[in-house]
């Protein structure tokens, strides 16, 4: 190849997968009961396991990693003789792309010769994941780098991210709505809808009542904005929720027959953020809200 792909594991596009395409990863740390993991896309994780220690109290930490640590992650690709173009989940989302960026300019200084291109996909999760999926089949058909980042630009306005969490109080310990909010929500039994807007952000775009009305909105957010889903990838991810996932696919079989569809687990980084039950559909549709 005349160049390396690269995504990270908050892209969370499944192991078998990125080994397929013959991805690098860049693997994400998270520390449950004082043990650093780093998450290697499902491969060799436990996700029940996982799931069911939160649910039991054990609060899970993410962490970012360094400078030195990216340095380490690529330096070996690019002293082989190869650029890097690295697929990556939202800046707006984690510090850590500080980190990266001073990575990619040190390693420039030392190898010159080389191209080193980050491209942000402006998303988390399976809506960096399917960008990332779409990048790897041009990249294996030979396609420039330059037009992997044209496409990649041009489409991730178009990534659709709609979830909603199961216990508000790992929204309150992430900062996303406040101790009063989440005790209250859960008295009244409200579920949040969120998405990533165009900036990349966590927003909370409408509430429902009940965990049935929350998935029943989300799917008439994507029969409203799907754009030609028959043909195109499409993801739900559970956190230790597959009952609700596959209730949620049977009302998308509803109004569409679609052959790409794919039912996975969140991961233990993003889920450390949004807890056990977490659903979320991820697909290529209209633009995004500001």
């Amino acid at each position: 190849m005349r160049f390396q792909l690269f995504c990270d594991s908050n892209s969370e596009i499944p192991w078998t997968l990125a080994e397929e395409f013959g991805l690098q990863v860049v693997h994400m740390p998270y520390v449950l009961k004082d043990v650093e993991y780093a998450y290697d896309l499902g491969k060799n994780t436990d996700f029940k396991e996982f799931y069911r220690l939160v649910r039991e109290g054990n609060m899970p930490t993410t962490c970012a990693l360094n400078t030195e640590d990216y340095i380490e992650i690529y330096e070996p690709t690019l002293a082989g003789g190869q650029d890097i173009l690295m697929i990556s989940f939202s800046a707006a989302l984690s510090g850590t792309h500080e980190m990266l960026e001073q990575a990619r300019i040190q390693l420039l200084e030392k190898y010159p010769a080389r191209t080193f291109q980050v491209v942000n996909t402006l998303g988390i999760s399976m809506g960096a994941g399917i960008l990332v999926y779409y990048a790897a089949q041009m990249w294996k058909d030979g396609k420039s780098m330059e037009e992997i980042i044209a496409w990649v630009t041009d489409n991730r306005q178009n990534m659709q991210h709609w979830f909603t969490v199961d216990d508000l109080h790992h929204l309150k310990r992430g900062g996303r709505i406040s101790g009063t909010a989440a005790t209250m929500g859960t008295l009244l039994e409200i579920k949040p809808l969120l998405t990533v807007n165009s900036e990349g952000r966590l927003v909370v775009v409408e509430k429902a009542k009940g965990r049935k009305r929350a998935i029943k909105a989300m799917v008439e957010h994507f029969f409203e904005s799907a754009v030609e889903p028959e043909t195109h990838l499409i993801s739900v991810l559970h956190a230790d929720a597959l009952e609700d996932a596959e209730y949620m696919v049977s009302l998308l079989h509803e109004k569409y027959t679609l052959p790409q569809l794919r039912i996975d687990y969140v991961g233990p980084v993003i889920g450390t953020h949004c807890g056990p039950g977490t659903l979320a559909l991820c697909f290529l549709g209209k633009e995004r809200i500001k």
